[in-house]
């Protein structure tokens, strides 16, 4: 297998309520699972070919929960990225080159029946995990933001976060509240519904640690 490497910023929202009960192994909010996902590599490589500042989205949705399989995925990968980044960032992301089931993107992609081809598209992720704001774009394809859940009595931020040490995306992460849209094959809209950031930090063996 080709030996690869990502290390930046995720930022993910979901049609689930702000705890998001798949993370504790248990059924989604409404039975049925949709997001949204953006995620920036400030430093990588595949094999030999330099992936640093690069960038990449994904929709993806599943009729019931994810492990019940039969999802849609729409791969989003930025447009400045040449031939050999861009084949490589869709293995990545459609779980190539990796160990069964070693990461959440091997994971997804083996609970779709359908991954349609990649969109190319000027993504533009503008977040901050410690603040846990985001504004991101994949222009023509996506688009989400977040920000803070509030306290419903005193309006101020309420800070949570999940920890996962054995986790096959992240080990920990920060918790909000987030509105995503998608187009195109894969197209729905989220609205007030859990968003989270995290590191992303994965090989072919998965979340390094």
């Amino acid at each position: 297998m080709t030996e690869w490497e990502l290390h930046g910023l995720e930022f993910g929202n979901c049609n689930c309520a702000y705890s998001c009960p798949c993370q504790f192994n248990a059924l989604p909010t409404d039975g049925t699972c949709r997001a949204i996902g953006f995620f920036r590599v400030d430093k990588g490589h595949f094999g030999k070919t330099r992936l640093d500042g690069l960038k990449m989205a994904f929709a993806v949705r599943w009729p019931r929960a994810v492990h019940e399989g039969h999802g849609q995925m729409q791969p989003i990968i930025d447009v400045k990225a040449d031939t050999d980044q861009r084949r490589a960032l869709l293995s990545i992301m459609t779980g190539k080159e990796t160990d069964e089931m070693a990461t959440f993107f091997a994971v997804y992609t083996a609970m779709c029946e359908k991954v349609h081809d990649p969109v190319y598209s000027e993504i533009r992720i503008d977040a901050d995990m410690k603040a846990r704001s985001a504004k991101c774009e994949a222009v023509g394809a996506a688009s989400g933001r977040g920000q803070p859940i509030l306290n419903s009595v005193t309006g101020k931020e309420h800070r949570v976060g999940i920890v996962l040490p054995n986790g096959f995306e992240y080990t920990q992460n920060e918790v909000g509240r987030g509105w995503s849209e998608s187009s195109g094959a894969v197209a729905f809209k989220l609205e007030d519904s859990y968003a989270q950031w995290c590191e992303l930090h994965l090989n072919r063996h998965g979340v390094i640690r």
